[in-house]
């Protein structure tokens, strides 16, 4: 009796994980971006009292970001099954830890920025938003794409939003650091996906008994 409930409470973990990874990213990438609104390219190298708050905050809410991914990953993945394809599954599990490593790469990276100043390059500014813009993105544009795709052959993505993540994907492996605010794109789906599997399935109504 209790196997039956565990379909619904994965479901429902990947849900909820995926709507705390969207969020808990979507806030450390806006609060990083107000705070060091230049980007790499930008003149103005050192951070000011405020900005080094609202970076060490940022930072703060990462660590707890890539947990909740990784909650995600791994509800999403059970939901595959024991016939998932083994290569888009390798590819899946390889590009989910790899956006994980690098992420978690950008903020350490990012920390730096806290002990910079107006004497120092900025290589940390540098080196976080190389990692974030560029590598971290480009493996999750692989994690979008190979999710969409599993959830096309199994059917546990509608067609629109499995259009809408291959349209995603490619956004993020083709325009990148080029597209200031492009990073939105990620935690954007992560929410879009979650909430249609919180929303979109429902338990089957119960049965009623037959007398044999």
């Amino acid at each position: 009796m209790q196997r039956k409930h565990e379909p619904l409470a994965t479901r429902w973990a990947a849900g909820v994980a995926g709507v705390v990874f969207a969020v808990l990213t979507a806030v450390a990438i806006v609060m990083v971006r107000i705070a060091l609104p230049g980007g790499i390219g930008g003149s103005d190298v050192s951070a000011d009292a405020g900005q080094r708050s609202a970076v060490r905050t940022a930072l703060e809410l990462l660590p707890f970001a890539g947990i909740a991914f990784l909650w995600f990953m791994g509800a999403l993945r059970e939901q595959a099954g024991e016939d998932e394809d083994r290569f888009f599954s390798t590819v899946f599990l390889g590009s989910g830890l790899i956006f994980v490593a690098t992420l978690f790469g950008a903020a350490a990276a990012a920390g730096t920025v806290l002990a910079e100043s107006q004497q120092h390059p900025p290589f940390g500014r540098h080196l976080a938003y190389a990692l974030l813009t560029t590598y971290a993105m480009r493996m999750a544009a692989v994690f979008i794409i190979t999710t969409s795709t599993i959830g096309r052959r199994r059917g546990a993505l509608p067609r629109p939003l499995v259009a809408l993540g291959y349209l995603a994907g490619l956004t993020l492996l083709v325009v990148g650091s080029s597209v200031p605010w492009s990073e939105l794109v990620f935690p954007a789906w992560a929410l879009l996906v979650s909430l249609n599997i919180l929303w979109g399935r429902r338990p089957a109504p119960p049965q009623p008994a037959t007398s044999t």
